[in-house]
């Protein structure tokens, strides 16, 4: 039989602070694997699936065979059913989808179709709720089959209802405010909030002082606040347009208080914004958060602009870098900051 665990993915790049987060919800047995962790214990799991870093987690079997044909074979394919049916009996599925380095070749074609016949389910290829994923086993010369355990990643927030373009990533938002650390006494403040992704997860990782998210776009504001109505923080959140190029907008905002922890996801220049315009926007990102922040205010941001962004933090005074990591995010690689404000 084929050994059997789980598997939870996180984005590359914020396995510190997923790792953290998975043992303080009381998964503690995690050994570190490509993409994320191994779980082995069934007591761990609901635990583990409470993780706001979690990207998915997988039913994860160890097939000691030497090529995907063999998992044909009658022992290894009967197994490969039953494993498949208990995850499908636990949620509503509409069809299977298969992942898999050469998933059009023969065989792969063969186990998928065969798969999906002896599960019930339609093979839909593009739509399938139910994902399969074959891979070679990082850790033997085998294959790993993984199994997701929802229909949806765990990083697909059902609060999300209204979505904009360039939109963050929930799990990694979660990872950036990890980053930043969580404390009730936080007065946060989300500058760019676009559909409000980084302020609707700090409002469910933990209570804060104060959560206050601003856009120059009204369209977004408007989002985020039907984004913050879905997940039940709408009373929590102080969302307001606003442009941090403006002197008078960020006098104003800050009239109101100073802010312990400050987050961005500034435009990259692609789905959002243009790399002309980042040139003159950036600088300002980095002197509005100084002027909004208290003194020992911790401010993450994130930008796919890695040379802009690097050559704007040597260029600035206000903030120093205490941590740098590119994370994984929809086939790119953006660079996540977590600074402190420089001392005057």
């Amino acid at each position: 039989m084929p050994a059997s665990r789980y598997f939870l993915e996180v984005p590359a790049g914020t396995e510190v602070v997923a790792r953290a987060e998975l043992q303080r919800l009381g998964a503690k047995r995690l050994s570190e694997f490509p993409g994320g962790f191994r779980l082995v214990q069934d007591a761990d799991l609901a635990k583990a699936l409470r993780a706001r870093t979690l990207a998915a987690a997988y039913l994860s079997m160890t097939f000691a065979v030497p090529r995907p044909k063999a998992l044909l074979g009658d022992a290894n394919f009967r197994a490969l059913v039953a494993a498949v049916k208990g995850v499908a009996a636990r949620g509503v599925y509409g069809g299977l989808r298969f992942s898999a380095a050469g998933a059009d070749s023969p065989t792969m074609t063969r186990l998928a179709s065969s798969l999906a016949s002896e599960v019930g389910l339609p093979w839909r290829q593009d739509d399938g709720e139910l994902l399969v994923r074959l891979r070679p086993d990082p850790a033997t010369a085998g294959w790993e089959v993984l199994v997701r355990l929802t229909p949806r990643p765990s990083s697909t927030r059902a609060w999300r209802v209204c979505n904009r373009p360039g939109g963050l990533n929930a799990a990694v938002a979660a990872a950036m405010n990890e980053f930043a650390g969580v404390d009730a006494r936080d007065a946060y403040l989300n500058l760019m909030c676009g559909s409000g992704t980084l302020l609707i997860e700090r409002a469910l990782r933990a209570p804060a002082r104060r959560l206050v998210g601003f856009d120059v776009d009204p369209d977004a504001v408007r989002c985020a606040e039907t984004n913050a109505g879905a997940a039940g923080v709408a009373k929590r959140c102080e969302l307001s347009v606003g442009d941090l190029t403006d002197p008078r907008f960020v006098e104003e905002l800050g009239a109101t208080g100073r802010f312990d922890v400050l987050t961005a996801d500034a435009p990259w220049g692609d789905a959002v914004g243009a790399h002309a315009a980042n040139r003159a926007l950036y600088p300002k990102l980095f002197s509005a958060a100084a002027a909004l922040a208290a003194p020992d205010a911790r401010f993450c941001l994130l930008s796919h602009e890695l040379r802009l962004l690097r050559s704007v933090v040597l260029d600035q005074p206000w903030w120093r870098v205490e941590h740098e990591a590119q994370v994984a995010h929809g086939g790119h690689h953006p660079l996540v900051l977590l600074m402190s404000r420089a001392q005057e």
